[in-house]
């Protein structure tokens, strides 16, 4: 694999930023000049590899489909990255099915739709290996996602199909052109009266991977610009959408058979700032729509945007129909460190944030992030960052080490030698692991929701109020329920629970019961019944009077 030297220079997005139309010529310089003669330079051939010379063998042809007829193709759509990438790959398969494509498996599939993530190296280079898979067996590709939005330019990407993270309404067109054999790319944001907008609207209909759970992105973009940050990039600045579109979508979400609500965005605590609106504001909004035995999940936030709103928050996580979880990235626990990534608060503000929230919310999770290595961290920074966890003892912590992304100001920085890189994530990950948060808890009682399979696919999955998983017998109608259960026996990251309800003392999630009709509707429903019962009497008429006359 080859890796891009960072050099004073190469930052340059395009060769078109030092030559322009109006700079003198090579020819034009020297054709007044008798005595100098301009020769192009003999070009070295360049032997192919042995790797390169297999490539050069034929491959096969893109089938090029003259017109397209709704349900004759087949999508396959992979998805990279946060539950925001995940939502917007729901809503593209959800328009693609709407309009007639077969959703797929890659083999038998006419076009790969590949919605990727810019945050770490390893994902965008998975995401380039399955480009380069689809195209050496003939596939169809259509790209979307943060890492052509973010860098339209690479040249892997060079000819092919392009949504951008607010154009995925336009999803059916550049899938009908792709398979034409067209190359179209929607990279510009998206403006309403001029403004900029968080993106499509939230009503689009969606193919859900997990049919319980809707992810709703509550905004688009974030207000920081960190350092490390690529994601920046392709999202943007905040742009949110309105609390009563968000609400409409819960609804919608319900009455479609969901039972859990998952908020997301690039920051939630950041919501509304755009709009004159708040995250608090939004949330009280939302509990009055939630149904009985339903849940809703709190998205990731930064700590300098839930400070100021800690007391209403507490409030919200208290609610019995709001899980008791947090998601708060702290990334160091060194100040020098977070003024480097311009995280914009201290380890104290993230401190403050931890022991407000858990001395008000009884059974508080509080997840977190770490990155391990960053450029400026000495080894006085990274005890900081162990002398954190160890006072927290998070029950969920995320260790990344530093990747640097192309075009980030922490990308020009001079590098930690990677094997100290490693041996502070091994360190970390072994304090992580030193601790057992549910050590305790056997014999404990909770109610969870029901709504996952396990991945070993051996057990579903329940989340108690505090959203600790709890891993339970897979019973026949089971997901989508409300239990009570004994845990039985722990593990570092679940508890394993046995049921103790009967299935008729199961509750499920008040909307999964058939719907309260409106008036109207029900009228509707009335003259549709008496026009069929017409019909019927009518045709019995007929065969009457036909057995009659016979």
């Amino acid at each position: 694999m080859d890796f891009e030297v960072d050099l004073p220079g190469n930052d340059i997005d395009d060769i078109e930023d030092l030559i322009s139309a109006d700079d003198v010529k090579p020819r034009e310089r020297y054709e007044n000049k008798k005595n100098v003669t301009v020769r192009a330079k003999r070009r070295q051939q360049i032997k192919p590899t042995v790797s390169e010379a297999a490539d050069t063998e034929p491959q096969p042809q893109k089938k090029i489909h003259e017109s397209v007829i709704p349900g004759t193709q087949k999508v396959y759509v992979k998805t990279w990255g946060c539950a925001h990438n995940n939502s917007d790959s729901e809503y593209m398969a959800g328009q693609l099915a709407a309009f007639g494509y077969k959703l797929s498996g890659k083999e038998e599939a006419d076009l790969w739709l590949l919605n990727s993530c810019t945050v770490k190296n390893p994902s965008e280079d998975t995401f380039r290996n399955e480009i380069e898979s689809g195209m050496r067996i003939g596939k169809h590709v259509v790209v979307a996602g943060c890492v052509p939005q973010g860098a339209p330019r690479s040249e892997y990407l060079r000819g092919l199909s392009v949504i951008g993270t607010t154009q995925i309404d336009r999803v059916v067109e550049v899938v009908e052109e792709t398979l034409k054999g067209h190359s179209v790319r929607l990279l510009q944001n998206r403006k309403v009266n001029g403004k900029r907008v968080a993106g499509a609207p939230l009503a689009l209909p969606k193919v859900r991977k997990n049919p319980l759970i809707e992810i709703i992105s509550i905004n688009s973009g974030c207000l920081n610009q960190c350092t490390y940050c690529k994601t920046k990039h392709a999202r943007g600045d905040l742009a949110s959408y309105a609390p009563a579109e968000i609400v409409a979508r819960a609804r919608q979400s319900f009455d479609e058979g969901c039972c859990e609500i998952w908020l997301t965005s690039e920051d939630t605590g950041a919501y509304g700032r755009d709009i004159g609106s708040s995250l608090p504001e939004l949330l009280w909004q939302l509990v009055e729509v939630i149904p009985e035995n339903c849940m809703l999940r709190v998205g990731m936030t930064n700590p300098p945007y839930i400070l100021e709103h800690l007391e209403e928050v507490a409030k919200v996580l208290q609610h019995p129909r709001v899980y008791a979880f947090l998601h708060v990235p702290v990334q160091s626990g060194s100040d020098s460190v977070l003024a480097d990534m311009k995280r914009e608060y201290c380890r104290k503000d993230f401190e403050h944030v931890v022991e407000f929230l858990r001395a008000r919310v009884p059974g508080l999770t509080i997840a977190t992030d770490i990155i391990c290595g960053f450029p400026t961290e000495t080894e006085d920074d990274f005890e900081q960052t162990i002398t954190l966890c160890e006072k927290y003892h998070f029950p969920s912590l995320f260790i990344n080490q530093f990747f640097p992304r192309p075009n980030t100001p922490a990308a020009k920085m001079t590098r930690i030698p990677a094997n100290l890189v490693k041996q502070r994530t091994k360190r970390l990950t072994e304090l992580f692991y030193s601790y057992e948060p549910y050590a305790e808890r056997v014999g404990q009682l909770y109610t969870v929701l029901v709504t996952e399979i396990s991945h070993d696919k051996l057990h579903y999955v329940g989340h108690n109020k505090s959203y600790e998983q709890v891993l339970l017998p897979m019973r026949d109608n089971l997901l989508g329920t409300r239990v009570r259960v004994r845990i039985t026996s722990v593990s570092k990251f679940s508890m394993l629970g046995e049921l103790l309800d009967d299935e008729q003392e199961w509750t499920r999630c008040a909307n999964s019961k058939p719907l309260q009709q409106s008036p109207k509707a029900q009228l509707t429903q009335r003259y549709v019944g008496l026009a069929l019962l017409i019909v019927s009497l009518a045709y019995l008429l007929q065969l009457l009077l036909r057995y009659l006359y016979r």
